[in-house]
């Protein structure tokens, strides 16, 4: 038996005025997942208690089968893991994200998607500032060029305690979108020390030749990072331990790369994607289809309906959806199909409404068909059609047992 994910981030939404009162996931063109549908069940899956944030990092551990009121312990654990990066049981990971902010306002929180090479070069000038000041705790610091706008910093323990706890509160940018920042710096346990390094960043990057750089040519200024999603590495059982089956995961997130590495899956690098609406769809389909005959699950994680949603773009978000329909899940059920027993599972992980531009709680849709599967009265696949089945997993992470057995 092969059992194939496809992940449409954030793709779950609500009924648009402008489409006639359709969600976007019920307006888009996706025959292939509405195939899925037909062809096996729908039902739907909250992946995020209400006692914890409605982020990605909850949201994919619950959708890959494990509980997150019990791993979870922050955000950027997972993407220092995604990096090789070791953290000691004293350290914490920070991530670090480069935005704009004008008059108090995140007017953008990838700082006009920054290119990888100018957070970097941002990045390093911050360091030497941070090591040249007199800061108590600089030499615990390290900060981590990641990718674009998305970026870490280290708080290695042995060198200065750490001083956060489980109460410190930071909030994701993401979700200031066009918001006030005032009353959303970091807050508790270590708050102070994250807002004086955001402090010490916002006059480096004043007047830092990155930026004018980027002004001249037209594009948004990186103002200053901006620090949240704190946290210590959290314990997985591996995958195979727990299920029985090896699982490959093809992403261009590094949340996604370090919760396969966490939970010990393969992860496969496709040239082309990028975490963005630009990504090349078709590579990512065709390397699943390829990794087919070396794994037991083939999980295609997608970030576009994510980002489309963020930005509050709904044409993009419609137009990512039909990309993963025809370019992933249509060529990927055909090879599954021809290659023996087969499941295949489509769904986010979470809603992002255009409406909010951010993550929420709440149920995705799913769509399983595949070998055993039953199939009950549904032909498309929808937030409506799910919201419709009689079939929910209240405990999101509890279907990753219902898909395989």
């Amino acid at each position: 038996m092969k059992y194939a994910i496809v992940i449409p981030d954030g793709c779950a939404d609500e009924p648009q005025e402008s489409l006639g009162g359709k969600t976007p996931l019920a307006a888009a063109d996706t025959p292939a997942m509405d195939a899925i549908a037909a062809a096996g069940l729908v039902c739907r899956a909250s992946h995020v208690p209400a006692s914890l944030p409605p982020g990605s990092d909850v949201a994919n551990m619950s959708l890959l089968g494990y509980d997150p009121l019990k791993v979870f312990s922050g955000r950027a654990p997972l993407e220092a893991a995604a990096q090789g990066i070791e953290l000691a049981p004293e350290d914490w990971a920070i991530r670090c994200n480069l935005v704009t902010i004008e008059h108090q306002t995140m007017r953008d929180f990838t700082a006009g998607h920054i290119s990888t090479a100018e957070a970097a070069a941002l990045l390093a000038d911050l360091q030497d500032v941070v090591a040249a000041s007199d800061l108590p705790y600089k030499d615990a610091l390290q900060f981590v060029p990641g990718v674009s706008y998305r970026n870490l910093l280290l708080w290695r323990g042995a060198r200065s305690p750490a001083p956060f706890s489980q109460d410190t509160r930071t909030v994701p940018p993401h979700d200031l979108t066009d918001k006030s920042v005032i009353d959303d710096h970091p807050r508790g346990p270590g708050g102070d020390a994250l807002i004086e390094l955001m402090t010490l960043s916002m006059d480096l990057f004043a007047d830092h030749p990155v930026n004018e750089k980027r002004i001249d040519e037209g594009k948004l200024p990186a103002t200053n990072v901006w620090l949240w999603g704190q946290g210590s590495t959290p314990k997985f059982e591996p995958f195979a331990q727990v299920y029985g089956l090896k699982g490959t995961m093809i992403t261009a997130v590094d949340l996604l790369r370090g919760l396969a590495s966490l939970i010990g899956w393969q992860r496969i690098e496709v040239p082309g994607a990028t975490g963005y609406t630009d990504t090349d769809y078709a590579a990512k389909g065709q390397y699943a289809i390829d990794a087919l005959p070396e794994t037991d699950i083939i999980c295609v994680h997608v970030e576009a309906t994510d980002e489309a949603s963020h930005e509050g773009d709904l044409a993009a978000k419609m137009q990512a959806l039909h990309e993963i329909d025809q370019k992933i899940v249509a060529p990927l059920h055909a090879a599954l199909k021809a290659q023996g027993d087969y499941r295949i599972m489509v769904l986010p992980d979470h809603p992002t409404p255009i409406r909010t531009k951010t993550h929420s709680h709440g149920a995705v849709p799913v769509a399983i068909c595949g070998s055993g599967v039953e199939v009950d009265d549904n032909t498309t696949y929808s937030d409506e059609v799910a919201a419709a089945s009689p079939r929910a997993f209240d405990e999101g992470w509890k279907l990753m047992s219902f898909f395989l057995k």
